[in-house]
């Protein structure tokens, strides 16, 4: 089964907040399985800005190798996805990037990693596992 990373989950991992310890684990599984995590490039993006913003353009580079270092695969948007995204953005109260990571759990049949309150309305539709 595919899992799914969004912005929230990458970001716990990173900066070592509560539920690191269950990403960590999740991504040392992926390693050794030889199965990538997922993560829309939209999602990718919201990593970048967030760090490019608190934390200026060398951190942004940094994370940038840490992500490429990882069994993460940055998945480029289609028009699939973004199709799925908007019926999530339409039918619920979600951020707009967020309805990315769950178009693309959706598509895949896959398990959303997420501590992202927010997903709690998408429960019915993709699976989630909450790491916090």
């Amino acid at each position: 089964m595919k899992r799914i990373l969004d912005a929230h989950g990458f970001m716990v991992f990173l900066e070592r907040e509560p539920g690191f310890e269950k990403v960590k684990a999740i991504i040392a599984m992926s390693a050794e399985k030889n199965n990538n995590l997922l993560i829309t490039s939209v999602n990718y993006g919201e990593i970048y800005y967030i760090i490019l913003r608190e934390y200026g353009q060398d951190k942004a580079i940094e994370v940038e190798g840490v992500i490429k270092s990882l069994p993460i695969e940055i998945v480029d948007v289609d028009t699939q996805i973004a199709k799925q995204a908007g019926i999530f953005k339409a039918t619920n109260k979600i951020s707009y990037a967020d309805c990315f990571a769950a178009a693309l759990t959706k598509i895949n049949n896959g398990e959303l990693i997420t501590g992202d309150k927010e997903f709690k309305v998408l429960e019915n539709e993709i699976k989630i596992i909450w790491i916090d």
